[in-house]
């Protein structure tokens, strides 16, 4: 077929046009649907397979191991001051690991306990890879010299054992190493009766968070399914519709787990990143099975009842707005890249990576799934069978009639859309206004939930053992003894500094410990203390390290590499709905909008977690501030699942306005026609979200009440509200272009 005839109006009544890319790109969609119900049972199949790999090999079923074997865990890092001073004071030190032990109910001038110390030190030194031992007793002039009183516990009731282990190991022998060190501290109360010993370190550290990242992602996984299953059976009507959006989504989660798996044998992946992740490619494989068999029951409706018919057609029609909505999301992932901290790049990367699973789960092994199924899904499901329930799934139901809640609800917009407009914005605006107050932090042990074992022990060594922690800042400096004696002289002198420790001498450089007021190494007063030794430098080089130097570093490097990523998403996001609207206005409408809805996201993740409103309730401690890694996440995967549900609705006001409905009706019957679809989609993606938030880790739990928020924002506020009002106040220019731009639609856009 050469040409299409083009109806009148916009195009120029009864106009042959030559046929385009566009209709290319939706030939082929359509093809792939009809390929795929042809050949349902083998696709099904192969992704039946596919599953049971890379669940298999994620999980270390084939003898391998898992990938929760393979996560680190750790500050997130990126080129600056503090990285150079850790790396320069790295270069000097010759151990790589160091697992402490405090054995406590002794007393620490017992003999016994002093002979059972020393011989303790004596075996761990004969363990092959150990290079130090040190313990009170190990320390010149004993347990009540200067350096012994540090390894005693204040409430003189514990002593403290560290161990380091040569770097020079291979990480085979370094992991024995570090096993043999384990046992023998955990034995080291044996035969002191009331004592006990407890063994921590940043390995083990390290262990306790990817432990509790694979719990949570159980837990997630345990709430989110079954409650989804519940919500789309209210929604479909029945288990066997339901189940299709379920399968896809576990398909989607043995992807992600088996694409986490390629990224943790390439790179050090962050524990973090697997649960962040995984939740994205859960939310975003619901919503997209729930759109393709919402659809498929919709062409089974008003089609001739031809099984392949109606899949090419859900495909070609459902399976653009997927693809599209898929191609926004990765979009803003990938501006994740443009970021200096290597698990912001990780997340964006394995987050593409997932969004392509959902997408290939949602073009292809949904579509098979309904094939097979055929007529029995796109008839009424048993619950409609209840007397008493096939009222309420009517109107919860998934095919929409022309009248309802949602035609209703934009009818009622359009009577006053500037009252709309102007009272959605304010609330908005009030919600974010806490986000102008918000502290980033970059937490260690505060990442675990507290009572959990490693947690308890640091914050334990903290307390007791004060002066054998890290300080809350460090000076790394290149210079002489006496040169950094009297620095610290006029160091001690500043506002928040409380003490500072005497300088040591490691190689050619000398650190200087400083603790500040309140004892907390991410706090603003270590902040401030951080920017003013920087602002005032010796005459000698000095690196000012830590986790408040840390963070400040990172925020700076967040800042300067935030306005590439921000240019990338938004320029490719106005491109995608360019071509899918014709319009210039509506891109630029949906970014603005996006952006007040996020605002108001990060304001209420300062609320909640900065100042610790609900901490009761959601089961967590405030940190007074928010875990850095964080807004870009939040900002990322909101815009994304933002742009989703625009896309979701704009299609089908698109879908009304080509078919020759005005522009205010057009917006009536999108929203009533996707109405019901957002809503169930969103109430899904926030109890995916919500499932996970119910764990136990910190950052997760951030991450996961943030986009509950930003979901249930975007849902209600901006959809169900602020996009009907504002298309209704712009009229016909909602699909005004410039002459070149429309020239260019036409050629390149997508018909709807």
């Amino acid at each position: 077929m050469g040409a299409r005839l083009v109806r009148g109006g916009r195009q120029g009544a009864g106009r042959l046009a030559p046929v385009s890319h566009r209709a290319v790109r939706r030939t082929l969609l359509e093809r792939t649907g009809r390929l795929v119900a042809r050949h349902a049972k083998t696709v099904v199949a192969v992704w039946v397979v596919a599953v049971v790999l890379g669940l298999g090999t994620a999980l270390g079923a084939f003898g391998g191991p898992s990938l929760f074997d393979k996560l680190t865990s750790g500050e997130p890092e990126v080129p600056g001051e503090s990285r150079t001073g850790r790396d320069l004071l790295a270069a000097q030190t010759t151990s790589a690991e160091q697992l402490l032990m405090v054995l406590d109910g002794v007393d620490p001038a017992s003999p016994r306990v002093a002979a059972q110390v020393r011989a303790l030190s004596a075996d761990l030194a004969a363990v092959p890879g150990v290079q130090r031992v040190s313990s009170p007793y190990a320390a010149p002039g004993g347990p009540t010299s200067g350096a012994g009183r540090a390894l005693v516990a204040t409430d003189g009731r514990g002593v403290l054992v560290s161990v380091d282990v040569d770097k020079g190991l291979t990480a085979k022998r370094q992991t024995a190493t570090l096993d043999a060190v384990g046992a023998r501290l955990a034995r080291a109360a044996d035969g002191l009766p009331g004592a006990t010993a407890r063994v921590g370190g940043v390995t083990l550290l390290v262990t306790a968070i990817t432990d509790q990242v694979e719990v949570d992602l159980r837990t997630g996984e345990g709430v989110a399914l079954p409650i989804s299953l519940v919500v789309m059976v209210l929604v479909f009507g029945g288990f066997l519709a339901a189940g299709m959006p379920l399968a896809g989504a576990v398909a989607s989660i043995a992807g992600a787990l088996a694409s986490l798996y390629g990224f943790a044998s390439l790179i050090d992946l962050d524990s973090t990143v697997v649960n962040v992740v995984t939740v994205l490619g859960l939310g975003l494989s619901i919503d997209y099975g729930l759109l393709v068999v919402s659809r498929f029951r919709e062409e089974m409706q008003n089609g001739d009842g031809d099984v392949e018919d109606a899949v090419g057609r859900t495909v070609a029609v459902a399976g653009r707005t997927v693809l599209f909505s898929g191609l926004i999301v990765a979009i803003s992932l990938c501006g994740l890249l443009f970021f200096e901290a290597a698990i912001l790049r990780a997340i964006g990367a394995a987050g593409v990576s997932v969004v392509v699973v959902a997408l290939l789960v949602a073009l292809t092994l949904v579509p098979a799934l309904v094939a097979l199924t055929g007529h029995r899904l796109a008839r009424p499901g048993l619950l409609t069978r209840v007397p008493g329930l096939r009222s309420v799934l009517r109107r919860l139901g998934d095919v929409p009639p022309p009248v309802g809640v949602f035609s209703r609800l934009a009818h009622r917009v359009q009577r006053r859309p500037w009252l709309v407009v102007a009272g959605v914005l304010a609330v908005l605006m009030v919600t974010a206004l806490p986000a102008l107050s918000m502290q980033l932090r970059s937490t260690g042990t505060e990442l675990l939930p507290r009572g959990a074992e490693q947690r308890t022990f640091f914050e334990d060594l903290a307390t007791r053992f004060p002066a054998a922690t890290r300080a809350d800042v460090t000076v790394v400096a290149r210079g002489s003894l006496a040169q950094v004696q009297r620095y610290a002289t006029d160091v001690a002198r500043l506002d928040g500094v409380r003490t500072v420790d005497p300088p040591v001498r490691q190689g050619s450089l000398v650190t200087l410990g400083l603790r500040v007021d309140g004892g907390d190494a991410g706090s603003r007063t270590a902040a401030t203390v951080v920017r003013e030794l920087r602002a005032a430098r010796p005459a000698f080089p000095i690196w000012v390290t830590g986790q408040a130097a840390g963070t400040i570093d990172y925020t700076s490097s967040v800042l300067r590499r935030a306005p590439y990523a921000i240019g990338l998403v938004v320029l490719a996001t106005f491109i995608l709905l360019f071509l899918m609207t014709g319009s210039l206005l509506v891109p630029v409408k949906a970014l603005l909008m996006n952006v007040v809805s996020l605002g108001a996201c990060l304001g209420v993740l300062v609320l909640v977690f900065q100042r610790g409103h609900l901490e009761q309730l959601l089961g967590f401690t405030s940190t007074g501030g928010i875990e850095s890694t964080i807004p870009p996440l939040v900002l990322s995967f909101g815009f994304g699942l933002a742009m989703d549900y625009e896309v979701f609705l704009l299609a089908r006001i698109k879908e009304q306005r080509d078919a020759g409905a005005s522009n205010d009706e057009a917006v009536v019957q999108g929203l009533q026609r996707s109405g019901r679809i957002i809503t169930s989609a969103a109430l899904l993606v926030a109890i995916v979200f919500s499932g996970f938030a119910a764990g136990k880790l910190l950052v997760v739990k951030e991450t996961g009440i943030a986009l509950v928020v930003a979901v249930v924002i975007d849902a209600t506020l901006v959809r169900m509200l602020l996009v009907p009002a504002t298309m209704t106040l712009l009229g016909e220019r909602n699909w005004w272009a410039p002459a070149p731009l429309r020239r260019l639609h036409e050629r390149v856009g997508v018909r709807h």
